[in-house]
Formats: structure tokens, sequence, C-alpha cells
């Protein structure tokens, strides 16, 4: 919200200084060609003490994977934070487990296998569920040849 007031401040500055010059003042850009700003948007800095991490780059991210169209909701902003910070401390717990006093790569490397599986998992779950469909079709069809053939009219 600073961001935001300090550029307003500028262009107003701008302007004063245009008129003062004696120049006509430049017409504002016009505010209907950007997005509206969420009020949601802003998040003050007690706001940002609640949680683990800064919310910006968290947002920032999201709305890189998403459609230019989509707007997040702060409750959903927070959620994906809280999300964050119980996945972290997850991994942290799993890397207190590693026996050194040093924790290296390959322990985080173990630490996060099982998230990174994800994808994997996931195409083996699409991969087995369209072999059950062939399967299903593959029953179906022999279904209908029994009973076409050994079943009495």
């Amino acid at each position: 919200m600073a961001r935001r007031k300090n550029k307003d401040a500028v262009e107003e500055e701008e302007t004063a200084q245009d008129v003062d010059e004696g120049e006509a003042p430049k017409k504002a850009p016009s505010k209907a060609a950007e997005p509206a700003p969420e009020a949601e948007d802003d998040f003050s800095p007690e706001d940002e003490a609640k949680f683990a991490f800064p919310m910006a780059p968290i947002v920032r991210i999201m709305k890189q994977e998403m459609d230019e169209d989509k707007m997040i909701r702060r409750r959903v902003k927070e959620a994906m934070n809280q999300w964050l910070e119980g996945l972290c401390r997850k991994v942290a717990k799993k890397l207190n487990h590693s026996e050194y006093t040093m924790v290296e790569i390959d322990d985080f490397k173990t630490a996060v296998e099982a998230y990174e599986m994800i994808d994997s998992v996931e195409q083996e779950r699409a991969r087995i569920v369209a072999t059950l469909e062939k399967v299903k079709q593959d029953c179906d069809s022999l279904i209908m040849d029994v009973n076409r053939k050994f079943v009495s009219p």
C-alpha cells in the first residue's frame, strides 16, 4: 500500500510541477485500464508478522502460475503461507533425524523425496486408471459375446 501511495504522490508532484511551470497539467493516466487494486492485497507489517514467510513472494509465484484474469482472495494467500510453514516444519523434523551434526544436501533430498514423488504418483495413478478402463471394456465385450452365444432366446 505504501508503494501505491508513493506512486500517487509522485504523480501529484509531477502534475503540480507542470502547473507551476505554466504548462497545461498532464492528464493522469486512465485508472480504468489498470486492474483495480484489491483492498485485501495489502498486508500491514502487523499482518506479515503473523506468518512465517513474507507474503509478496508467495503471491508473486502463485500469480505466475495462474491465468492473468484470476484474482486470489486474502484467505487463500494466508492459507498458502500457513501450509508452506507446515511443510517447512515437516521437512525440518525429517532433517533433524540425521545422525550427523551438519545437515547435508543428501539429508534434504531424502526429507523432500515424498513431496517430489507426487507428480510421478499422479502419473502412475492415471496409468492404472487407463489400464483398468481397458480391462473394463474388455470385460463388457466378453459379457456381450457370452450373452450372444450362450443365452437362448
